[in-house]
């Protein structure tokens, strides 16, 4: 008869794993978690400082109810942990009226109740004058309920959260093979065995050489910090809320005014020049020109009154997937397997309500998300 080591495993502690594992063990679920490096570590997607919150998201239909669940449980960690995790102060979507980006905000939130304004082109240059250079025929969407997560900080309160429920975490601890065997599954490291009834795979981009088959592709993205010339000069968080704008030629700008003794965030969503996918193993976080160049030359003609060069730059990571979709459920119907992957850029802030889908898969139970179109068997 086999002994197992516990009834769960998450594989992975970036934000969505470490919010699998608080809601599991929040259940009383006997979980053990696996990361290979240290808890919000800079190495993967969870990490830069910010992240765009949103409840009016066009990316799915089916996101808008997962974006309403994780709103409650952000602020559920953020009180059980008396810190600051999300800086409220609404966000800014500006694009063609017609296009995916403003008009599919403004569809979701027309669809699913969101409070929102819009500004005509001429209103949000006079709302909101840092943005230049908007074309006529755009539009801007004001989500009040948006802002800002603090991603490191996230996931550390998550894992503590998840201890202090009785979840058992092991950093450090790379997960070399996921080896399923009748009724569970072996979990190998460099030193052990580990046995569980199901494995939880969260592993970002790590997970094809963990789960081989999934089209998973890992793309370099670099996160860029500008000084503005002048002090006072509306580049304050404030004056400048987190946004997301698309630009002439369809790229995406998004970025915020500085807040708690952060600079200017800002970056292209397809990382520009310097979007190449990479090998998750390679580690070599070196910063070249070609990781702000593209970005820096937009500034002057679309946020002007920024220094020309970063005063930082950093390099994430994004998974991405072939239809821009998160992937999440168990490969094959296997019952001792459940994958959550492919943040596409836009997961994070999603990382709770993913968390408590996992849980309810664990569980066996119906997730209140409706799933199906997320299933990992949709690429076979």
């Amino acid at each position: 008869m086999t002994r197992w080591d516990a009834e769960t495993a998450v594989v992975g502690l970036g934000g969505w794993g470490a919010a699998a594992l608080w809601r599991l063990a929040s259940r009383g679920v006997d979980v053990i978690g696996f990361e290979r490096f240290t808890p919000g570590h800079a190495l993967g997607s969870s990490h830069g400082g910010s992240r765009m919150f949103r409840l009016a998201c066009p990316d799915h239909p089916g996101l808008v109810p997962l974006a309403l669940t994780s709103r409650e449980l952000w602020s559920q960690l953020q009180d059980a942990r008396q810190e600051s995790l999300f800086v409220a102060g609404g966000g800014l979507v500006i694009g063609p009226e017609k296009g995916g980006v403003a008009g599919g905000t403004l569809h979701a939130a027309r669809a699913h109740g969101v409070p929102v304004r819009t500004f005509t082109a001429t209103a949000l240059r006079f709302q909101y004058p840092r943005h230049t250079g908007v074309p006529g025929h755009h539009i801007g969407v004001w989500e009040p309920s948006a802002g800002i997560l603090r991603p490191e900080r996230a996931v550390r309160a998550a894992v503590a959260l998840a201890e202090d429920a009785g979840a058992r975490v092991y950093a450090d601890s790379r997960i070399t093979l996921v080896e399923p065997v009748p009724g569970g599954v072996h979990l190998h490291t460099a030193h052990r065995s580990v046995k569980v009834r199901q494995v939880v795979l969260t592993a970002g981009a790590w997970l094809p050489a963990l789960l081989p088959g999934l089209p998973l592709q890992t793309v370099r993205t670099p996160v860029s910090w500008f000084r503005p010339l002048e002090p006072n000069s509306g580049f304050e968080l404030e004056s400048f809320p987190v946004f997301l704008r698309e630009v002439d030629d369809g790229r995406l700008l998004w970025g915020h005014g500085a807040q708690g003794g952060y600079d200017v965030h800002l970056g292209l969503h397809d990382g520009g020049v310097a979007a190449k996918p990479v090998d998750p193993e390679d580690t070599d976080r070196s910063v070249v020109p070609d990781d702000w160049s593209d970005l820096a030359r937009l500034l002057p003609a679309k946020v002007p009154g920024l220094e020309p060069l970063p005063v930082r730059v950093a390099i994430s990571t994004q998974t991405r997937t072939p239809d821009g979709q998160f992937v999440l459920g168990r490969p094959d119907g296997d019952p001792r397997m459940i994958v959550a992957a492919g943040d596409n850029g836009h997961g994070f802030g999603h990382a709770p309500g993913i968390g408590e889908a996992v849980a309810d898969l664990v569980q066996g139970r119906t997730p209140k998300t409706p799933l199906d179109s997320l299933s990992p068997d949709r690429f076979s």
